[in-house]
C-alpha cells in the first residue's frame, strides 16, 4: 500500500483549504489521505473528577472537527480513501511524527490560533522546518474558485510547476519531486536558476575572475543543465522549461509563483542542529508566495 498523504486539520478556514488541496493531491497520485487533528485533551482525561459524567469539551470539539472534515473529503471525492486520527500531542509534534511514514504532509498557512496579520502560522513553519518528508504549505488563495457552502475549493489551475534549482552539491531531490508533481498534473515544469553579477570587482579583477555578467549567466545556465540532466534520467515525459534569471533567488521565485500551481524548493537537514532548518529562500516563500509551496528535505 502507498504511504498516505497527511493533512493537518483544526477546523480553521486555512485548514479547510489545505484539506481540499490535499484531497486533489491524493487523487492525482492515487494516495490514501490521512487527516490528523492534534488535541491534548487525552493527556488530562485521567485526572477528571469521577463525578464529571460528561465528556471534556475539547474532546467533543476534536471529534466534531475530524468527523466534519472526513465527511467533507468524502463528499468532494468519494474515490479517495480517507482515514482520520485524533492525536494527543501538540500539532507540530503530531504532524512530524505522522510525516515519518508519509508521502508528504500538508498544512494550511494559518491555524485557528493565528494572530491577525500573521503571514504564516507557527505550525506550518515548524513542520516545514523539521519534517523528514516533503511538506506542502497551502498558500495563495486569492484566485480560488468559489466552492460549496463549506468554503473555497482548490485554487484555479495555472498550468505549471516551478522549482528553484540550487547548487549541484544540494542534490536533485527537489527537482525530482517537482518533476513528479508536474507529471501528476500533466503540466510543464519550469526550472529556475537565479544568478547575480558581482559588482564589487576592482579594475582588472573581473577578467581574472572569469568574465562579466555574460560569463555569470553562462555559468548559471550550465549549472542548471547539469542538475536537470541528473534529475531527468528516469522522467522523460514531462516538458521542462529552463529559465536563468538575474536577481536574488527569493525575489525571482516570488515573482514566478504569481502564476504557478506550485513552487518547490529544497531544504538541507543537518543532523543534530537545533532551530529552524530553512534557508532564506524557503523562509521567504513560505511567508509570501502566491501559490502553494513544497519544501523537500535533504540530509547533509
Amino acid at each position: 500500500m502507498h504511504s498516505p498523504l497527511v493533512v493537518g486539520v483544526d477546523g480553521s478556514e486555512s485548514s479547510l483549504r489545505a484539506l481540499d488541496w490535499a484531497l486533489a493531491e491524493a487523487a492525482r497520485h492515487d494516495l490514501p489521505l490521512r487527516l490528523v487533528h492534534a488535541s491534548l485533551w487525552e493527556r488530562y482525561e485521567g485526572i477528571r473528577p469521577s463525578f464529571a459524567a460528561e465528556r471534556p469539551t475539547d474532546q467533543v470539539m476534536a471529534e466534531h472537527i475530524v468527523a466534519s472534515c472526513a465527511e467533507r473529503a468524502h463528499a468532494r471525492d468519494p474515490g479517495v480513501r480517507v482515514s482520520a486520527d485524533i492525536v494527543p500531542e501538540d500539532p507540530v509534534s503530531a504532524l512530524l511524527r505522522a510525516g515519518q511514514e508519509a508521502f508528504a504532509v500538508v498544512t494550511g498557512s494559518r491555524g485557528r490560533g493565528a494572530l491577525p496579520g500573521l503571514l504564516l502560522g507557527s505550525v506550518g513553519l515548524g513542520v516545514a522546518a523539521h519534517a523528514s518528508c516533503p511538506v506542502f504549505v497551502v498558500r495563495g488563495d486569492r484566485d480560488s474558485e468559489a466552492g460549496d457552502a463549506g468554503g473555497a475549493a482548490e485554487p484555479r489551475p495555472r498550468g505549471r510547476v516551478v522549482v528553484g534549482v540550487g547548487e549541484p552539491s544540494d542534490g536533485t531531490s527537489a527537482v525530482r519531486f517537482a518533476l513528479g508533481e508536474a507529471e501528476a498534473r500533466g503540466c510543464p515544469l519550469q526550472a529556475v536558476r537565479a544568478w547575480r553579477h558581482a559588482v564589487h570587482h576592482r579594475p582588472g579583477e573581473e577578467a581574472a575572475a572569469g568574465g562579466g555578467a555574460q560569463a555569470e549567466e553562462a555559468r548559471a545556465a550550465q549549472l542548471l543543465s547539469d542538475v536537470l540532466r541528473a534529475a531527468e534520467a528516469d522522467r522523460g515525459r514531462t516538458e521542462v522549461r529552463r529559465a536563468v534569471v538575474e536577481g536574488a533567488t527569493h525575489r525571482v521565485l516570488l515573482a514566478v509563483s504569481a502564476d504557478a500551481d506550485l513552487v518547490v524548493v529544497g531544504a538541507l537537514r543537518r543532523h543534530g542542529r537545533v532551530g529552524l532548518q530553512l534557508g532564506r529562500v524557503a523562509h521567504v516563500l513560505l511567508h509570501h508566495a502566491e501559490c502553494p509551496v513544497a519544501i523537500v528535505p535533504r540530509r547533509a
